[in-house]
């Protein structure tokens, strides 16, 4: 068969939950096409699609992702007609005759979202794991309890839990065994988060995409606030919605936090003072003001600071945003205010990968001496 050939069939005939780095490594590895080739073909740069090839072939020490990629294969094109001689590891110990794959029809989207519902809930449990071994069909789900015993909580076809795993929605756990077991990965977590939104939108008549793709990105926690006259009142809030709580979640080698705990209640307290001067991106504003000294410090009135309300909170924005000047200023005006993740600021100002968390933080310390040395540690703050 001619090479273009099977690059159309393969790419034609992959299944739609199969992720782009695995289609890529397909057409690469089994179709021929080029690194280069895949790039211009699919509007990447060619660095790109190399990294997610050599990823997926990194991924294939993993039994269920080499078993997901040889199956995908095996059902799309033609056997070998010269096939090589196989190696003892790939002949059954019981039969002495290679072993194949079964000839079970491959999932589709749907059935994969479908049977997710069900399998990443229950791996999202305590304890729960997913254990796959080798000679069978079929993988089970086992939570251990708290008195030590252990229990099966589902069961699936083996082709759902490869595709799982190619969809690096479950990892294998370290250590070695006759039985894989596979534990749920933060991918898998968001991915059932958007499904469980999906349903949720359905129920109450939505279906707008955005908002079910947002939901996977969201972390619901619960809070007491106090209110004027009516007690402490229960609200629900997300508690991944800032950039800062992702950050402060990070550890040092030494296990130390990575941003302490009073560097994001400086970042939080600018938050709040933007807030409540009403300056989001719905209101034009000429944000290089802001980042001028001189100008920034003009725009507020002397003791502006000590009184409430939108006119105090931008006097208290500008002149935080004026101490720390550009750069610094920027930054912590995009990922504190904004909202922005640090790959987006970097971006967009230019700046080297994985070097804004460092400035973030040198930023941050600064807002904090600021707010120490004009209004105390306390002052002016909302919460």
């Amino acid at each position: 068969m001619q090479s273009g050939g099977v690059q159309e069939r393969l790419a034609s005939g992959l299944p739609g939950w199969v992720p782009d780095e695995a289609r890529r490594y397909l057409l690469h590895t089994e179709a021929g096409l080029s690194i280069r080739a895949l790039a211009r073909g699919e509007g990447a740069h060619a660095s790109t699609v190399l990294r997610q090839v050599r990823r997926v072939e990194t991924r294939r020490d993993d039994p269920l992702v080499d078993e997901a990629l040889k199956r995908l294969v095996a059902a799309r094109l033609p056997a070998d007609p010269c096939p090589k001689r196989p190696k003892p590891e790939d002949l059954d110990p019981m039969t002495a005759h290679p072993r194949t794959l079964k000839k079970a029809a491959d999932p589709d989207a749907a059935s994969v979202d479908r049977e997710a519902r069900r399998i990443l809930r229950r791996l999202s449990e305590s304890g729960a794991v997913l254990a796959v071994a080798p000679d069978l069909d079929r993988a089970v789900v086992m939570r251990d309890l708290p008195d030590g015993r252990s229990t099966r909580t589902a069961v699936l076809d083996r082709a759902m839990a490869q595709a799982f795993a190619l969809k690096d929605w479950i990892a294998r756990r370290a250590g070695a065994g006759r039985v894989a077991t596979y534990e749920i990965t933060a991918a898998g977590r968001a991915a059932l988060k958007r499904l469980l939104a999906e349903d949720q939108a359905a129920r109450d008549g939505f279906a707008e995409a955005p908002g079910r793709f947002a939901e996977q990105h969201r972390d619901w926690g619960e809070r007491h606030v106090a209110e004027d006259g009516e007690g402490r009142k229960r609200i629900r809030y997300n508690v991944a919605e800032s950039p800062l709580a992702a950050l402060a979640r990070r550890r040092e080698k030494d296990g130390t936090p990575f941003l302490a705990p009073e560097l994001v209640a400086a970042g939080e307290r600018l938050r709040e003072d933007f807030e409540l001067a009403q300056m989001g991106p719905r209101v034009a504003q000429n944000w290089d003001r802001f980042l001028t000294a001189g100008v920034a410090r003009g725009m507020f009135r002397e003791g502006a600071g000590s009184t409430g309300g939108p006119d105090a909170a931008r006097a208290r924005v500008a002149a935080a945003l004026a101490e720390l000047g550009p750069g610094l200023g920027d930054v912590v005006l995009r990922v504190c205010c904004f909202l922005e993740g640090l790959e987006v600021a970097e971006k967009r100002m230019g700046w080297a990968a994985r070097s804004g968390k460092i400035v973030l933080r040198i930023a941050l310390v600064r807002l904090r001496r600021h707010y120490d040395e004009t209004e105390g540690r306390y002052g002016a703050m909302i919460g």
